[in-house]
């Protein structure tokens, strides 16, 4: 092998002395780019307490019924498929920073629009942008995070995006206990406008920068976010990426590709969107005076439940984390299942019931003093959540940065 050959055979920027990077800035660029993914938590939890609100709403402020409620939560998923679909083109296109700096535009403009709002159709509208940002934020962010940490903190700053995303739908719980939607819908703004401004500081991903042949840029990135241009595990010259469908020929590669989608589909069916949508109405529904408090009950056990995921799943393993939570789910939501059946004769209404005090509308029935069933059977609910699958999808990413999950259709 030729000189010439050996120096194109080593990384674009190889460690040439193998010390490891100590830059602090990495850590700021990552809660910048990690604020999309509050953002997206907020969206997602935004319509759980605002939909209860805007059903007491006194004209002229818009008014929601029911049919127009399950538009209101549902209609932020449709904008986050097309949202994925576009982060995906962007994120190749326009690259990591430029991607994550453009969604700010339809998470600001779709909480603009909600607190403008004059009829339902603003609402929906808005709620139509802040998922089309929802879809844009969590394609880009992983990616600009994971490739931007050096090895030694890749996989904590990568736990950190879903950690982002509960603590979003927490902070929308907590704030709508004691905002009414309008004021929501501006606290909304907040974190992607702080996005907007941390995101113009921070460098372009060096990854990116080095398939844009941009290789003093990119040392300068390296620079900036690690302290050191010496990097780990920049891609060799002419590795080619992507993922092509061709490939799902191989049974290396369909089997576990099957596998993933499968058990993200039946997350997806397990109901746990339209828990963190609709949160609120199901406790008044469930016979609680203050429905605001137990969501936040929720939404507190869904932060500390995938901090702890994160936390073992190394030692516990993703199998046994999975198992675990499909038996902790199946379980709560029979439990809940039962508890609504049993107290579907009582009254619907819901303001004279305390949070986790029993339910005696009927003395004769003693089963349906089972007040405090909905709230535990929730709570487990959202504790079963297979966190273990998404930090799966998730450390599949960040650990191997070589491969991004990208189908390219192939002629």
């Amino acid at each position: 092998m030729t000189p010439e050959d050996q120096e194109e055979a080593q990384p674009l920027l190889g460690p040439p002395g193998g010390s490891a990077p100590r830059g602090r800035r990495v850590f700021l660029a990552a809660f910048a780019a990690a604020l999309g993914p509050l953002s997206f938590g907020f969206a997602l939890g935004y319509s759980s307490p605002a939909i209860p609100s805007l059903q007491r709403a006194a004209p002229p402020a818009p008014r929601l019924d029911d049919s127009a409620a399950s538009w209101f939560g549902a209609i932020v998923t449709l904008g986050a498929a097309a949202g994925g679909v576009l982060g995906g083109w962007l994120v190749d296109c326009a690259g990591r920073k430029l991607s994550l700096l453009l969604c700010t535009v339809p998470f600001v403009a779709g909480f603009a629009v909600i607190t403008a709002a004059q009829d339902v159709w603003m609402l929906l509208g808005g709620r139509l942008f802040t998922g089309l940002a929802c879809g844009v934020a969590s394609l880009v962010a992983p990616v600009y995070i994971s490739e931007i940490a050096y090895p030694a903190v890749r996989g904590m700053l990568g736990s950190c995006v879903q950690l982002m995303v509960v603590t979003g739908i927490l902070l929308a719980y907590l704030a709508g206990w004691v905002l009414e939607w309008r004021w929501l819908a501006v606290l909304g703004c907040v974190p992607p406008s702080l996005m907007l401004l941390l995101m113009c500081w921070m460098p372009e991903t060096p990854r990116f920068l080095l398939t844009q042949h941009r290789h003093q840029e990119a040392v300068a990135a390296l620079q900036f976010l690690w302290g050191s241009e010496q990097g780990w595990e920049e891609p060799p010259v002419g590795e080619h990426q992507g993922f092509h469908l061709a490939l799902l020929r191989q049974p290396g590669i369909y089997k576990p590709f099957v596998i993933g989608i499968s058990l993200m589909a039946f997350q997806q069916l397990s109901g746990v969107n339209a828990v963190m949508f609709y949160a609120e109405t199901i406790f008044e529904k469930a016979k609680f005076k203050d429905s605001s408090l137990a969501s936040v009950v929720v939404g507190v056990i869904q932060v500390l439940f995938t901090a702890v995921a994160a936390l073992i799943m190394d030692r516990a393993g993703r199998r046994l984390l999975l198992v675990l939570s499909g038996v902790v789910m199946v379980f709560s939501t029979s439990a809940f299942g039962a508890y609504f059946k049993l107290t579907e004769g009582g009254p619907s209404n819901s303001s004279h019931v305390a949070f986790l005090t029993p339910v005696y509308t009927e003395p004769i029935n003693a089963s349906v003093g089972l007040a405090w069933l909905a709230v535990g059977s929730m709570c487990l609910f959202i504790a079963g959540r297979p966190q273990a699958l998404r930090s799966l999808l998730a450390h599949f990413c960040l650990l191997h940065p070589r491969r991004p999950f990208q189908l390219v259709l192939c002629p």
